[in-house]
């Protein structure tokens, strides 16, 4: 069971998230909070698998809230859910420590896979977002960084399929492996680029010059 903590200083949204959640099999609300400060006290209370959070909020906004929860209670994968995907707050949510990011648009089917993808322990951006992301840090540096010489082919086809926003399950399925054995290539890859999560391992990849 996937446990969900909610924290929007919206009611409504809180009321809203918490019935398309707890629809859904294999996956509870385990409780809510109206800002970052209020999410961390609940935390070890709750022990949630995932906290879907949003952006601005009053006494602690998100942001704060993420970089908190990612250092001290790293077991709990943080997806940010926010109206403003074009705000550079996306950015600094993903340097907290952020496993997704997605608008508070869209469709409900998207948010529970997001949340199933990220307690599996992949991370999921909105579209618009990894674009953006990739655009951005591949303009920052007009020198291509390269990868590592100790990657094997096989960790390199993994990485270039991770570019392609593939999830471990659909890495498997694309090599005919288990999803275990991918879990491991990823491990490795993620090891060897000397980055923290497959976000990073995406932008280095299109930065590299290995997809474009």
């Amino acid at each position: 069971m996937i446990r969900v903590l909610l924290v929007d200083d919206e009611e409504l949204v809180r009321t809203g998230l918490r019935m398309i959640l707890d629809a859904e099999p294999g996956i509870t609300v385990a409780g809510d909070a109206a800002d970052g400060e209020a999410a961390l006290a609940r935390l070890d209370q709750l022990h949630p698998d995932v906290v879907l959070m949003d952006i601005r909020m009053p006494r602690m906004d998100g942001l704060e809230a993420t970089r908190r929860i990612c250092t001290e209670h790293p077991s709990a994968k943080v997806v940010v859910l926010t109206t403003f995907d074009l705000d550079e707050h996306v950015y600094a949510a993903l340097a907290a420590g952020a496993s997704g990011f997605l608008l508070k648009d869209a469709p409900a089917s998207q948010l529970v896979h997001a949340i199933r993808v990220v307690a599996n322990g992949d991370a999921l951006l909105a579209p618009s977002v990894t674009r953006r992301l990739i655009a951005r840090f591949t303009d920052q540096s007009p020198t291509r960084p390269k990868l590592p010489p100790d990657l094997t082919p096989r960790e390199t086809e993994v990485l270039a399929l991770l570019a392609e926003g593939l999830s471990n399950t659909e890495i498997a399925e694309r090599l005919v492996v288990g999803d275990a054995t991918i879990k491991t290539h990823v491990g490795r890859v993620l090891m060897k680029l000397g980055v923290r999560d497959r976000v990073q391992a995406v932008v280095l990849a299109y930065r590299s010059g290995l997809v474009s």
